[in-house]
């Protein structure tokens, strides 16, 4: 061992083994919680004697090589790692006498706990992304989505009538369902697509949409034919939402609000509330998407209507200029290309 290392490394090397070791007999370390408590603790301690007693970063690499040695088979204990086990005991110093922090933080995978230390700065907003992923079962590539699509900074922000229209708690909940803006950016539409283009590109990425609209929204149809007094109406877009046990009706607008729109909007939540409604079911909610809209023209249309709707903006993705159209590969000749990598191409890429 390097002459360099601090006086008390020996014993403290010895100790980490020790409890390793007794965390493999009790078969905790393939248990997460057990596994996130040995990595906090390992990671206090570097902190500790590096912040107390001025160890230098050297001592990680070091402790990387001896835990290494002696627990070959087990991964996790190179010296990127450990300065991520620094790093998380430094960011939940409460972490094991912190009941919400356990409950949140302690029960997602490690992976996940490291996008939440990289990609966020605020403890509040980790702890709410953390609880999201428990209560929806996000994978980790999902909550780097919903990271990277600002998910809570859009919830609940659409402009609504649901506290004079709906009752308590379903107010609240219809509330926190819907967002503003919708994050449309993986249809790659122009900016002067037509609804019904828009209509066609959602229901062909149905999956990634519902991941936009978030947990409860089940797919019912596009363009769902109604018959009101011999004439025939179209639904834009239908859900059923699991949680709020009602149809929620799309109606999708490529240009500015208008309160007219909330006319034709009521008209239909009346016709479904009519025909397709069950007794089981709560009244239908409408969501109207809007490419702008001016929040006081939209709250002052919604004031005196007594059908419970939400008004929001979608944003489509930037497209690439013109002059820059036709000049790179497609979808498909990329594919094309990949697929015929050769196994030892892949593994450089």
């Amino acid at each position: 061992m390097p002459d360099q290392l601090p006086d008390g490394y020996r014993p403290w090397l010895q100790a980490i083994k020790s409890r390793i070791y007794t965390a493999q007999q009790r078969a905790a370390i393939t248990v997460n919680q057990g596994m996130l408590e040995l990595y906090w603790q390992i990671g206090q301690e570097i902190l500790e004697r590096q912040q107390q007693q001025g160890w230098g970063s050297n001592v990680v690499g070091q402790l990387a090589k001896d835990l290494k040695s002696t627990f070959p088979e087990m991964k996790g204990f190179s010296r990127a790692n450990l300065m991520y086990m620094r790093a998380f005991a430094e960011s939940w110093p409460d972490f094991v006498t912190e009941t919400n922090v356990q409950q949140a933080v302690g029960q997602i995978p490690w992976g996940h706990n490291l996008l939440l230390l990289s990609k966020l700065k605020d403890r509040s907003q980790r702890l709410l992304y953390a609880t999201k992923t428990i209560e929806n079962g996000w994978s980790r590539n999902v909550l780097a989505h919903q990271i990277e699509g600002r998910l809570l900074e859009r919830q609940g922000k659409a402009v609504s009538n649901f506290a004079c229209s709906l009752s308590n708690p379903q107010s609240e909940l219809a509330q926190q369902t819907l967002k503003d803006p919708y994050l449309f950016d993986f249809l790659s539409l122009r900016e002067a697509a037509k609804e019904r283009d828009i209509e066609q590109a959602l229901t062909r990425h149905i999956s990634q949409f519902l991941l936009e609209l978030g947990a409860g929204f089940a797919y019912v149809g596009q363009q769902v034919h109604l018959e009101v007094g011999g004439d025939d109406f179209y639904l834009d877009l239908l859900f059923y939402h699991l949680k709020l046990r009602c149809y929620i009706v799309v109606e999708l607008k490529t240009g500015d609000f208008k309160p007219e729109h909330v006319g034709q909007l009521n008209f239909y939540l009346s016709a479904v509330d009519s025909q397709m409604k069950s007794e089981q079911d709560a009244s239908s909610i409408g969501l109207l998407l809007c490419k702008s809209r001016n929040k006081v023209v939209a709250e002052y249309a919604l004031r005196d209507n007594a059908k419970p709707i939400g008004v929001a903006e979608y944003q489509l993705s930037q497209s690439l200029p013109e002059k820059l159209e036709g000049k790179l590969p497609s979808i498909e000749l990329i594919e094309q290309e990949v697929l015929s990598l050769s196994e030892d191409d892949v593994d450089q890429l």
